[in-house]
């Protein structure tokens, strides 16, 4: 999976958060529902692993870490990214934007950027 789509499930798991959070506040008897947006995407993002039989303790730790890394890294940097972007138009004081707009405008930047 490209970083650009990465981005963009990332952008759809935040919004998807936000309006369950206006729900809940809305309804707060009300049982939130989750819709394993996060699960898909780890499942999708982060590689198989095969370990030998007879490795050891230190050999399975380093060969998960060696193989989850670069994912785990990728799905942080897509969060960190799309947090930031947000907190900046916070900090503008930016009052003409909701913060979903501000997530469909990154997510349509992103998908640009995936299509070239």
């Amino acid at each position: 999976m490209r970083q650009s789509e990465i981005m963009q499930r990332v952008v759809g798991i935040l919004t998807e958060e936000i309006e369950m959070r206006r729900q809940v506040r809305e309804n707060p008897d009300a049982e939130a529902a989750l819709t394993g947006a996060i699960s898909a995407l780890l499942a999708e993002t982060l590689p198989e692993i095969k370990l030998p039989a007879d490795a050891s303790a230190q050999e399975t730790t380093a060969l998960i870490t060696e193989a989850l890394g670069p994912a785990i890294m990728t799905l942080s940097h897509c969060f960190s990214y799309a947090f930031a972007h947000l907190a900046e138009v916070h900090d503008e004081g930016r009052t003409d934007t909701s913060s979903a707009e501000v997530l469909r405008s990154l997510s349509l930047q992103f998908a640009q950027r995936g299509e070239g």
